[in-house]
């Protein structure tokens, strides 16, 4: 082959790569249409105008605070390798150069930074499923803002920035940590500095307070799980047959499942077949594949996927014991089988160390969520310590009975549901 025949074949390649990458970004930005349905079918009718609310502005404050300063915070350059931080400037700018392969053989720039941006906002996203119905508005997206300019994109920088985790072997494929983790912990904290909804914990137990729209969750799932395929699948960063073919495999195998994991747990324990956990184990095990997509087997990633869905539904019922209040299931699902897919790719994972370029160990693995989870959890709790003594983070009681629709949009999703219908 000639060297201009091999520039034509390079360039070819190239536009497929970026085009994939592209395709990727579009699916992840989809996914945000999910997590807006999935929100509001799992919460009451009273908050849908609210919940849809702060699923547009999430996005949108994601995307922008990501371009301000998250984006070079996540990836400061080659000059802070191995380090803890490090920030390249403000804003994002390509010379002509980084619009070619001469900036990555599988994307430009630009490409790279709205992949990103995406990842960033989902972040944010997680979080807001576990404040539904009493969260002010106002202070919630002051929270995002600061979780996704700061939180998200440090963490970030620690393995996909060349940081210390990277350094140390630490494997996250596409985020079971990295932004499932990451958003996890955030949940866990808000949640809990919130408290739970009115009449969720009484003396003599909890009440369900069930969502007013199962066919919307239920899309809003579907959704979810055909973004994965670009949040996976892109994650592979070129349209690489090989790579991306495995990665959608085993996330699809992991996500089928979860379900089965959730089905099987929660019929066990409830003797009756319930949507809401089957639905949020396809969510388990999707997370929990995360990590690891690309370095586990089809055969174990059933296993991953499977254990997926049995902690979804453990953990939601340990939420309840100790009177942590989870309308979506966020926690379960982002967090505590973020944490055990991460754990996963060091006891399944499989990979060439000199492909790789590190060997897979289950003590990096461990290190990295338990310094995530510090991170996280130092960083939430401040932003939302310093929220409560200024602003208030929750709504007044009246409010809440109300319906954050009619206190904060003055407006209502549907029509049958009046302002004074309390539920």
């Amino acid at each position: 082959m000639c060297l201009a025949e091999s520039a034509t074949v390079s360039d070819e390649m190239f536009r497929i790569n970026n085009t994939w990458m592209m395709v990727a970004t579009f699916l992840v930005f989809i996914m945000h249409l999910g997590f807006a349905a999935l929100e509001a079918g799992f919460t009451r009718a009273k908050n849908t105008v609210n919940i849809l609310f702060k699923n547009v502005s999430i996005l949108c404050i994601g995307i922008l605070a990501y371009a301000l300063v998250g984006f070079n915070l996540m990836y400061p350059g080659e000059s802070f390798a191995g380090a803890f931080f490090g920030f390249a400037g403000f804003g994002i700018n390509a010379d002509s150069a980084a619009l070619t392969s001469a900036y990555n053989e599988g994307y430009t720039y630009y490409t790279d930074f709205l992949f990103q941006a995406m990842f960033a906002a989902t972040a944010a996203t997680i979080i807001s499923g576990a404040v539904a119905e009493r969260i002010k508005l106002s202070s919630f997206m002051m929270f995002a803002t600061l979780y996704v300019a700061i939180t998200y994109p440090m963490v970030g920088m620690w393995k996909w920035g060349g940081g210390w985790l990277a350094e140390m072997g630490f494997h996250d494929f596409a985020g079971s940590t990295i932004v499932h983790g990451v958003g996890g912990w955030g949940a866990l904290i808000a949640a809990w500095m919130l408290g739970p909804r009115i009449g969720r914990f009484h003396d003599d137990g909890h009440t369900d307070i069930h969502g007013h729209s199962l066919p919307l969750a239920f899309i809003g799932v579907f959704l979810l799980w055909l973004g994965w395929f670009g949040f996976n699948g892109g994650s592979v960063l070129s349209a690489d047959p090989g790579g991306v073919s495995l990665v959608l495999v085993t996330t699809n195998l992991a996500a089928a499942a979860g379900v089965m994991g959730a089905l099987i747990v929660s019929f066990t324990m409830s003797k009756t077949y319930n949507l809401g956990m089957v639905l949020n184990g396809s969510l388990a095990g999707l997370v929990a594949i995360t990590a690891g997509a690309d370095v586990i087997s089809p055969a174990m990633s059933v296993i991953v996927g499977f254990i997926g869905g049995v902690l979804v539904v453990l953990g939601t019922t340990l939420l309840e014991k100790v009177r942590i209040d989870d309308p979506v299931g966020a926690v379960p699902v982002h967090l505590m089988c973020g944490i055990w897919g991460t754990l996963a790719v060091g006891i399944f994972g499989k990979a060439d160390p000199a492909v790789l370029g590190y060997s897979l160990s289950f003590t990096s693995q461990l290190v990295g969520v338990a310094a995530t989870g510090v991170f996280c959890l130092i960083n939430a709790g401040l932003f939302l310590g310093l929220l409560k003594m200024t602003v208030g983070i929750r709504v007044s009681q009246e409010e809440e009975t109300h319906g954050l629709d009619a206190a904060e949009h003055g407006i209502q999703a549907y029509s049958h549901h009046p302002f004074t219908t309390p539920n």
